[in-house]
Parts: structure tokens; C-alpha cells; sequence
């Protein structure tokens, strides 16, 4: 199976805050973005594997910032780690300013799954690592995914 750059699946989707994405707060609603965050690592790992593809686990999510009504919300999707039938997907999110002018305001890490016709996992390509920054964020991809296998041991 051939290796994919980590270019080759990057994705990138914008929205423009509405009152019904705010929570009580009048902030975004955390959910709202786990949606989000879900749909972008899929679209990602989709075209990674160029097949179905099942969320396996959000492994970190992290809310740097908020953001409110007429704000415009990045969300960048890239691949940073590939198992045999599991990638990595690091999806960062950015609230933008009219200038253009981006500030992270999230980051999660979501492992997704390669599935088959009959939803059992399925191979997928390797991942060609250029950069140093693809690098670092391979090696992190590997200490992530031991600490996930060790949580699965102790049953967490």
C-alpha cells in the first residue's frame, strides 16, 4: 500500500458563529465543536484511507479560548499518525479576525478507524513524514498511542 503525505488529506473548514452555536453563556457551545471536530477528522481520515471510516476516540480536547456571535471559527484537520488500520488526526481550531489574524483556541487529537463493507477494520496507507514538524508530531503520535493502549489495559 502506498505512503500519503501528510498534505495530501489536510482540510480546512470555516464557519461564521451564529446565535444557535452559543450556550447559555453566550459563548460557543463545547458540543457544537466536538461535532465539528468530529466531522473535519473524518473528512480527513477519509481521504487518507480512501475508505469508511469510524471515530475510535477523541484523545485530547482542549479549550485554549471562547468564542462569540460573528466571530469566524477555522478548524484545520491534518494527519499525524497512522497505526494498520487507525489514524491520527490533529484538528486545531482558530477564531479569526476580520484582518485575517488567527488565534488557537482548540486542539484535540481524534484517533478514527479504517472500516470495510462489513464495518471491520481495513489496512491503510502509511504516512510519508517530511517536515521536522512532521516529525515531532509523528513521535508524539507514538507516545499517545502507547499511553492509549496502556489506558486500555487498566481498563480506562
Amino acid at each position: 500500500m502506498k505512503e500519503k503525505r501528510v498534505a495530501d488529506s489536510q482540510t480546512e473548514q470555516t464557519y461564521l458563529m451564529r446565535p444557535k452555536y452559543l450556550n447559555g453563556y453566550g459563548k460557543l457551545f463545547g458540543g457544537q465543536l466536538m461535532g465539528w471536530i468530529d466531522e473535519i477528522a473524518s473528512i480527513v481520515a477519509m481521504r487518507h484511507s480512501e475508505s469508511e471510516i469510524t471515530t475510535a476516540a477523541i484523545d485530547n480536547l482542549n479549550f485554549k479560548e471562547s468564542a462569540s456571535v460573528d466571530d469566524v471559527i477555522v478548524l484545520r484537520g491534518k494527519i499525524t499518525h497512522v497505526g494498520r488500520t487507525s489514524m491520527e488526526v490533529r484538528v486545531d481550531t482558530y477564531v479569526e479576525s476580520r484582518r485575517g489574524i488567527r488565534k488557537i483556541i482548540n486542539r484535540a487529537y481524534v484517533v478514527m478507524v479504517a472500516v470495510d463493507d462489513c464495518q471491520h477494520p481495513k489496512p491503510v496507507p502509511g504516512l510519508l513524514v517530511e517536515t521536522e514538524a512532521e516529525k515531532a508530531e509523528w513521535e508524539g503520535g507514538e507516545k499517545r498511542y502507547a499511553l492509549r493502549k496502556q489506558r486500555r489495559i487498566e481498563g480506562y
